[in-house]
């Protein structure tokens, strides 16, 4: 989120609860964030990490050859810049997210908020969940992708493995994007669920139904100050 407005709003105006993430210093990320949280969506992070096919990262993006300050001052004015931020997950990654002294940077500082992590899993060797359980950031990962092909063919594909997922394990994670065919599936599908017995939740609330309901954060310590000012300056 935070390129598209258009299919943004379509989201947000969904009735599910579904978690949003924002890329950070994106035209449209605070406007989006703050419509979204007050239709009741949560908020994360979508922070970009270095890949194996070395695509560009844009603004907020942490990379191999950072070291623990750097990745630590992008990291927290890139939380800054996203209003109701909950949680973090990684927009790509396939690099970063193999190495694990970047990723014990990463969580260090999650921990202190407190924020929790959803491993998006772009590459099976990912050590970000295993880092994050060290760390004690509360974490989880993806079941499916829906959309890494942009047709209705293949995301009704991924959709109905996401739901057989679902059902087979007591509840799955899955990653959409905002493209057009992706939300178009989603508006038209998504109320289709309650009658199969299938409920939408947030991460915290997929992490309550996990856990017994306990919380997620016994002690919590500092809220992230949102601070446009800090990352307008940050994206410069």
């Amino acid at each position: 989120m935070g390129h598209d407005k258009i299919q943004g709003e379509r989201l947000i105006q969904l009735d599910q609860p579904i978690t949003l993430a924002f890329l950070p210093f994106r035209p449209y990320t605070p406007s989006l964030a703050r419509e979204a949280h007050a239709h009741g969506k949560e908020i994360m992070l979508h922070v970009p990490m270095a890949n194996t096919h070395h695509i560009g990262l844009g603004a907020g993006g942490l990379d191999t050859g950072m070291d623990e300050r750097t990745t630590t001052t992008i990291l927290r004015r890139s939380l800054q810049a996203i209003p109701y931020v909950q949680g973090v997950n990684n927009h790509m990654g396939s690099l970063l997210t193999q190495n694990r002294q970047h990723m014990d940077w990463v969580m260090k500082e999650l921990f202190h908020y407190p924020l929790y992590f959803v491993d998006s899993r772009t590459i099976a060797s990912t050590v970000a969940a295993r880092s994050a359980s060290d760390h004690d950031v509360p974490n989880m990962s993806r079941d499916v992708f829906l959309d890494n092909q942009q047709t209705e063919e293949s995301v009704d594909q991924q959709f109905k493995l996401l739901v057989e997922t679902a059902k087979r394990n007591g509840t799955a994670i899955g990653i959409g994007h905002p493209h057009q065919v992706t939300v178009d599936y989603l508006v038209k599908h998504l109320p289709e669920l309650d009658a199969q017995g299938i409920a939408v939740a947030t991460v915290s609330g997929l992490w309550a139904m996990r856990h017994n309901n306990a919380p997620m954060f016994v002690d919590v310590k500092q809220p992230v100050r949102t601070s446009l000012a800090k990352g307008k300056a940050a994206e410069k």
